[in-house]
């Protein structure tokens, strides 16, 4: 139970360290969300906790593909709150993001990748 709450605890830290750098400096807190940080820290919990290398190296590989129909949400946005408000931005965004993460889907799987 302590590994878990240790788990919690520095997972949300984490979250709790980016919104705190943003309120000081846009630029940096963008740049510490943007580092991989969650990922690689999922990746340390699964290898500590005894995961198999197959299990990570599919992580980071079907993590990759998840994050590219992401991106474009990220130009959207600011575009969006500039006229709508943050909730409508934010929900219009999510749909864009399922839209693309669908189209991406098909796309890749004329590569053999499966993402779905």
């Amino acid at each position: 139970m302590l590994w878990i709450i240790t788990k919690y605890a520095l997972t949300a830290g984490i979250v709790v360290l980016i919104s705190e750098v943003a309120k000081r400096s846009d630029k940096a807190g963008a740049l510490i969300a943007a580092l991989p940080t969650l990922t690689i820290l999922a990746l340390i919990w699964m290898y500590i906790e005894g995961q198999d290398q197959e299990k990570l190296a599919n992580h980071a590989y079907y993590t990759f593909w998840y994050v590219l129909p992401t991106l474009p949400m990220f130009l959207i946005f600011p575009l969006l709150l500039s006229r709508y408000s943050f909730w409508l931005s934010l929900g219009i965004c999510a749909i864009i993001s399922i839209v693309c993460f669908y189209v991406v889907a098909i796309l890749v799987k004329e590569f053999g990748i499966e993402l779905t």
